[in-house]
Formats: C-alpha cells, sequence, structure tokens
C-alpha cells in the first residue's frame, strides 16, 4: 500500500476525487467450511498489494500464532478478525474489506461457512451484485454449495462465479475441474441463475486469483480479479420506477417543509408529478436539494436533477401529508399497495416462527405490525423439495402469506430488491428474527384497501396527522 499512501499523503483531494468517479462492486464469498474463503480474499488483497504495511506485519505475527501454513503468511488471517475465528481457523461473522483497482472499488462480504451460521450469510448476500461459490476441487458439490447457491439465487444475484479452489491438491487437473463445472452447470440450470462463471483456483498458492496461472495453461480465461474489474453489472443498476422512501421531514421552519430520503431506484426532476402512498395523494416536485451541492456560501443550493442511490431532500408544490414511512413515487409508475403480500421469508432466530403472531414488519423507512397467516410451503434446500410444516425453525426458508396491520406500497423483490425486502423484529425482545422478500401482491386486498379510501375533512386529516405525531402506539393508520 506504499503508493497508495503516498498519493493519499501528497495529494488526498486527487486521491477522493479519482475513487468518487469509479463504479462499486459488492461481492461475498461463500461455500463449505474450510473452502478456502477467507484465504482467497486474503490472497487477492495481499497480492494486488492492498494491504496495510500495519496488517501486514500483524498478520506476520499471528501467523506464527494461529497459522497452519508453516513459516508463509496465513492469508485467512488478514480477513478473520474475530479472535474465536483466529483459534478454530473458521469465519463466524460476516468480515467486510474495501480495496480499489485502476478501475472500480469493491466491497468484499466474507460469510461464513457453516450451517449455524447461514444468516450471517444471507446478511452477506442480501446487498451483493456478484457471488463467488468456492468449491474444494478434492469435494466438489456439498450441501452447503447447493444451500448457499439457493439463497444466493433467492436474494437475486445474477451473477455467480464457481471459483474451484485448491487445484495444487488434485494436480490441477482440467478432468477435475470440468466434471465439477459440469455437475454445477445442471444445479445453476435447476435454479435458474443467469449468468455463471467458472475459475479453477488454488487460493494457497495464488494461482489464478490475481495473476494467471502457467500451471494451468489449459484454463484460457481470465483471472478471479480480471473477472471482477471487467464483469458488466449494469443491469442491476439501472432500476427504472422512482422510489423514495421518506426518511424524515425537515421543517426547520415555517417557511419550508423537505422531505427526506435515499433515492432507491429511478430519477426525479423538478416538475416532475408524483404520487405519495399508501394515501394515493399526487402533487408536483417543486424542487430538489442535494446535500452535495450546499457551499457556506450557498446553504440552499438546489439541481433540477436527482437519481439513486443519491440523498436528496425534495419539497412539493402543494401542501401535501407526508411522513416518515411514506413512498414517494411517479404517478406514472405506480407500484401496488396492499396490506397482504406473498413473501420468501429467511427465519433467524432460535425461537420458531409462530403463524398468526404479531410482530413489527421493518421495510425501508416504514414500521407496520404484522403475521404471518399462512405458510404455504417450506423448502428443503438440500433437495429443493417443497414441504407442508406448521413452523418454521433457524435458518428455514419458506414460502408465506404476510398480512399488515395497514397497507403499504409494495415492489416485488425482483424488481426493487430495497424497497421489495423487509426485516422482521420480535416486539417484545426487538431482536431481528428473519428477513423476507416480496414475491406478490394479493390482489383481493389490494382492491379491498383501495375500497376502503374515502374523503376526509381537513380537520379529519390533521387530527389523524396529530395522533400519528404524538401517539405513534395507537398505530393510526394514514388517511
Amino acid at each position: 500500500m506504499s503508493q497508495e499512501n503516498n498519493k493519499i499523503a501528497m495529494d488526498i483531494e486527487g486521491y477522493l476525487k479519482e475513487h468518487e468517479n469509479k463504479d462499486m462492486l459488492r461481492f461475498l464469498t461463500c461455500g463449505s467450511v474450510d473452502d478456502g474463503k477467507s484465504t482467497l480474499i486474503g490472497r487477492m488483497l495481499y497480492d494486488s498489494k492492498m494491504i496495510f504495511d500495519d496488517q501486514l506485519s500483524a498478520a506476520e505475527g499471528e501467523s506464527k500464532k494461529y497459522g497452519t501454513t508453516g513459516e508463509k503468511i496465513d492469508m485467512a488471517l488478514l480477513v478473520d478478525g474475530l479472535q474465536s475465528e483466529r483459534e478454530q481457523g473458521i469465519t463466524i461473522d460476516v468480515a467486510y474489506r474495501f480495496f480499489a483497482t485502476e478501475n472500480r472499488k469493491f466491497i468484499i462480504a466474507d460469510t461464513p461457512g457453516h450451517e449455524q451460521y447461514t444468516r450471517n450469510m444471507v446478511t452477506g448476500a442480501s446487498t451483493a451484485d456478484v457471488a463467488i461459490i468456492l468449491i474444494d476441487a478434492r469435494k466438489g458439490i456439498l450441501t452447503q454449495t447447493r444451500r448457499h447457491s439457493f439463497i444466493v439465487n433467492l436474494l437475486g444475484i445474477e451473477h455467480v462465479i464457481v471459483a474451484i479452489n485448491k487445484m495444487d491438491l488434485v494436480d490441477f487437473s482440467e478432468e477435475v475441474y470440468n466434471d465439477i463445472s459440469k455437475a454445477y452447470g445442471v444445479l445453476a440450470d435447476e435454479l435458474g441463475i443467469k449468468n455463471t462463471y467458472y475459475i479453477p483456483v488454488s487460493a494457497l498458492e495464488g494461482d489464478n486469483v490475481v495473476d494467471k496461472s502457467e500451471k494451468m495453461p489449459w484454463y484460457t480465461g481470465m483471472p478471479l480479479l480480471g473477472l471482477l474489474d471487467s464483469m458488466d453489472i449494469s443491469k442491476e443498476q439501472t432500476a427504472e420506477n422512482f422510489r423514495l422512501p421518506v426518511q424524515y421531514v425537515n421543517r426547520p421552519n415555517l417557511d419550508f417543509r423537505g422531505f427526506c430520503g435515499t433515492i432507491a431506484a429511478g430519477e426525479v426532476k423538478v416538475g416532475d408529478e408524483i404520487t405519495v402512498l399508501p394515501s394515493g395523494k399526487t402533487t408536483k416536485v417543486k424542487s430538489i436539494i442535494n446535500a452535495g451541492d450546499i457551499t457556506e456560501d450557498n446553504r440552499t443550493a438546489t439541481t433540477q436533477f436527482a437519481y439513486a442511490p443519491m440523498a436528496v431532500t425534495i419539497t412539493t408544490e402543494d401542501e401535501v401529508d407526508i411522513s416518515r414511512g411514506d413512498m414517494i413515487v411517479h404517478t406514472k409508475s405506480l407500484p401496488r399497495v396492499s396490506n397482504s403480500l406473498k413473501v420468501m421469508l429467511v427465519w433467524m432466530d432460535e425461537t420458531p416462527m409462530e403463524v398468526g403472531r404479531s410482530y413489527d414488519i421493518k421495510r425501508a423507512t416504514s414500521v407496520v405490525s404484522g403475521a404471518f397467516e399462512h405458510i404455504n410451503y417450506k423448502v428443503d434446500v438440500n433437495t429443493y423439495e417443497r414441504e407442508q410444516v406448521h413452523s418454521l425453525g433457524l435458518n428455514d426458508i419458506a414460502s408465506c402469506k404476510m398480512v399488515l396491520t395497514q397497507p403499504i406500497a409494495a415492489d416485488a423483490y425482483e424488481m426493487n430488491r430495497l424497497t421489495g425486502s423487509f426485516i422482521v423484529v420480535d416486539r417484545i425482545t426487538n431482536n431481528t428474527v428473519g428477513a423476507g422478500m416480496i414475491v406478490g401482491v394479493s390482489r383481493r386486498e389490494e382492491d379491498a384497501a383501495k375500497l376502503s379510501e374515502k374523503e376526509y375533512t381537513d380537520a379529519e386529516r390533521a387530527l389523524n396527522q396529530y395522533i400519528r405525531e404524538n401517539f405513534p402506539e395507537w398505530e393510526c393508520k394514514v388517511v
């Protein structure tokens, strides 16, 4: 990192500007225990010279204490940060690392391989664009390979790199590589994974990680870092429909009322006709304030145009009641509004999920009470078969019907990963007990929600707003 350190020391502004214009790729590594996930990331950082001097010195010291690589540096220790991880030689928590090349910035999520830590793997996968699934060349496809492939596909990750690792232990055999590639191809077709790439690597020795291996001349593709550096993920970054979950209503004085949030998808410009959901009220965008444009001389800088994932404040031409948790969208591209949703649920708590029990459902900036009315089926991730069950245990994945106490604007997860996902919070312990993806919206409840709308007087709306602001525990719905 000495070259990077020199850039930072000599011209910090130029260094930041250089990185500001690079696009970002998030990826995770997953697979079974001891497949070499942490070692692969450590090797990638080490060979691309993205390790700070103090980190390298610490890893050298730790390798003598915990490492299993003799006199060499144990690359896994560059990633495994917890004391228990180093002692056991496994990954327990999700470890995030950042690095950049000349073309791109990367955020890596190193996720655990143990089945009991599947929830941690789900957490790491929830924000990833690309998944690297490691397969031990000696063992081939295992149960965790199938489990993690299913979760990766469930979470909408369209690019999967199959890194067949430990090729040094099978004499860099092309036949072994071909057999595993063919077997995974069948699995990928079964799941419907769209883009699959295969690379034979040795994370321990550094073959095909950053530099192309001379020991596998039969492999004509790019090494792993080269593939990540050049991969086209533009399709995932171009959600069409404008979505702004309102995070905060900014009212510093009587003359200003702005609605703050991070644009989840799409773009918006001054003058656009917008609708506030779930109330359905319409107005137009009066101004857009982008914090990045504000300077000491201009504290009210505005812009004519904003897009995802910018954090902005917008004002409206009309005095429309908008609160935290509402969704601002273009009137021409309305999502469905309903209190009844079909979801895929990953249960993440030791206490089983109870059908009919009330939970807090957090989706984007909204928090609504809800319950799971019915479990349609549970998925056996080993066979991908569907089972009929009455409750869900830790790490179970199931299709459920979720009913909320009030309607929300719902996008399907495959259309928008931010507004189509949610977490489940236990109302007593306040623990996050589940995570889910919206699959569909019930037409019947959607229509019922529309029919229940009525015209309210100004006094009724003012009373409604007062109650929601001062007595949120009453869970008064928006009118």
